[in-house]
């Protein structure tokens, strides 16, 4: 069986052949090669590209699940010296994916070695969490609902934190937000007359500079909320042409789930009056729409009882993470928690060119798991 030099071999390879959203055909086949020798009693195929692997006791108990994520990020990695640096260009697993799946994967040996004398554990590969919401394809898969899941674990390492520490929240755990795609149509004049035509970009602006005025002052919200603008679109390449068309995205944040509705709400108050403002079509959608990641009390204690027997230090955060995760879709329906683990206070920051996971922190991670699976079911 696997020692830890083959979980962090399994790591690197992981690393080096990173696979999009909806796309981790080879990610999910080398996964399910490598979990076989642990024996699983049920391997179960799940949204798409995602993977369930099922240890059952004899004895009936609790059904436990911990996740971890298949996917990388559509950012081009800038690490030149890495020996098992991105075979795939504009693909790079900047988030930790690759480490997270290690550590499930290492708990698949320590489930195999101890396995459960009641109950089930379930260990989820999940597909498509950065951008296309696979957390929710999983909850709301016939799979899923089969299982039945009482309790649900994952992790996310932190970095800026000392490495192995446990960072526990209760409540809002990461922040809910949305994408507003927002479409202003005005009428196209010669530039050299742009008093005849109705350009959108100066509506445009004052949405922008009010909506983000609205979430600087923060007045009529419960807690902090964001906006950030992404991007905008606006006109073509012709110098005798003032534009009548303009396609804008903006992200929208809050920390609990009725402040984002709010902010939503007021957001298009603030687009309806401009367009109206400049007689201006409009007309806007959402997209990647994430709650508020809600951890169940119960889960945290569960946390908060391995990572003390385990001699971790621990966090108490005093307000939720700024970004937001699709775990919130198991939460919203289950027993459930999500807690930070230090990745090293000099490791650069998740999404980074040149963030690489640390291998040292498979093992220590996986036993924190563990520990959690046994208090429940040996």
């Amino acid at each position: 069986m696997s020692d830890l030099k083959d979980f962090i071999n399994l790591r690197h390879t992981l690393h080096r052949y990173p696979e999009l959203y909806k796309q981790e055909f080879e990610t999910s086949r080398r996964i399910s090669e490598f979990m076989q020798q642990f024996e699983p009693d049920e391997e179960i195929d799940v949204a798409g590209t995602g993977k369930m692997f099922v240890f059952e006791g004899k004895n009936p108990g609790e059904t436990i699940l911990f996740r971890c994520e298949l996917d990388a990020l559509p950012i081009q990695e800038q690490a030149p010296n890495l020996a098992y640096r991105s075979a795939h260009d504009g693909k790079a697993h900047l988030c930790g994916h690759d480490g997270h799946m290690t550590i499930i994967a290492y708990l698949g040996k320590l489930i195999s070695e101890n396995r459960p004398k009641k109950g089930k554990v379930i260990l989820l590969f999940q597909p498509a969490e950065e951008t296309d919401l696979g957390a929710k394809d999983v909850v709301e898969s016939p799979e899923f609902h089969r299982l039945k899941p009482d309790y649900l674990f994952a992790l996310h390492n932190i970095p800026g934190v000392k490495k192995h520490t446990v960072l526990v929240k209760d409540g809002s755990f990461s922040a809910a937000s949305c994408g507003i795609t927002i479409n202003l149509k005005g009428r196209t004049s010669h530039a050299a007359e742009p008093e005849k035509g109705n350009n959108p970009y100066f509506a445009a602006q004052k949405i922008i500079d009010n909506v983000q005025t609205m979430t600087t002052r923060k007045q009529g919200f419960t807690d902090h909320v964001i906006s950030t603008l992404i991007y905008i679109r606006l006109g073509e390449i012709s110098f005798g042409v003032s534009p009548s068309d303009l396609e804008m995205g903006i992200t929208l944040r809050a920390y609990e789930n009725q402040d984002l509705d709010l902010l939503c709400h007021k957001t298009e108050e603030i687009i309806k009056k401009y367009a109206d403002e400049h007689q201006l079509e409009c007309s806007f959608s959402y997209g990647e729409v994430y709650p508020a990641t809600i951890n169940n009390p119960d889960c945290v204690s569960m946390v908060k009882k391995a990572s003390e027997s385990l001699g971790f230090e621990m966090i108490e955060m005093d307000k939720p993470n700024n970004w937001s995760e699709d775990f919130a879709y198991f939460t919203a329906t289950n027993k459930g928690v999500q807690f930070g683990y230090g990745a090293g206070e000099d490791q650069p920051n998740l999404h980074d060119p040149s963030y690489n996971f640390p291998d040292d922190l498979i093992e220590p991670a996986g036993n924190l798991f563990f520990r959690i699976y046994k208090d429940r079911l040996l």
